[in-house]
């Protein structure tokens, strides 16, 4: 096997915890649909699916090591928000969290010389500076719109949706003149 066993076992550890978030944003996208925030929901729906694409990348490494993939439980996610600010918010602190558990697996891997994951898990730390940003980018435009205000926030992750799109676009059709 490529990495210790202990290695093995904290990475197995946040495999769980990358579903766990998963079904979080699920349930944070549930809320918003049912609220008929459709942006919102999307976006949550979104960040459900890089979780799951985390948990397999995690996982892929496990066994491209040499070890065995053990899914720990995950507890159950917060399905009711008495607002949107709740919602984001608890989002943020999760994402902190998640950072802090890679911080660890990098400190395991540097204490035991694994220049090997701590190569693969520089991918993750770049991404969860990235998640952390845009959460907390999110939350203060939730709470500067105000609960009474959100369909501000809905036009503007319309708008950035469309500005992607646009880009995405763009990209292709240059492709295609190469």
């Amino acid at each position: 096997m490529l990495v210790s066993e202990n290695i093995i076992e904290a990475i197995n550890e946040q495999v769980g915890k990358e579903f766990e978030a998963s079904l979080q944003y699920e349930a944070i996208s549930a809320h918003f649909a049912a609220e008929s925030l459709p942006h919102l929901s999307r976006h949550f729906a979104k960040q459900a699916e890089e979780e799951r694409e985390h948990a397999h990348r995690f996982m892929r490494f496990v066994i491209d090591a040499g070890g065995r993939v053990k899914i720990p439980g995950i507890a159950a996610p917060q399905c009711s928000f008495e607002s949107a600010r709740e919602a984001v918010r608890l989002s943020l602190e999760r994402e902190i969290a998640v950072t802090s558990l890679i911080n660890r697996i990098v400190d395991l891997a540097l204490k035991e010389n694994d220049h090997i994951t701590n190569n693969f898990l520089q991918w993750f730390l770049k991404e969860q500076l990235e998640e952390v940003s845009s959460m907390d980018q999110l939350l203060k435009i939730v709470e500067r719109a105000g609960e009474s205000n959100l369909l501000l926030v809905e036009q503007l992750l319309a708008e950035e949706k469309e500005k992607l799109l646009r880009a995405k676009i763009e990209d292709e059709e240059e492709e295609d003149e190469e």
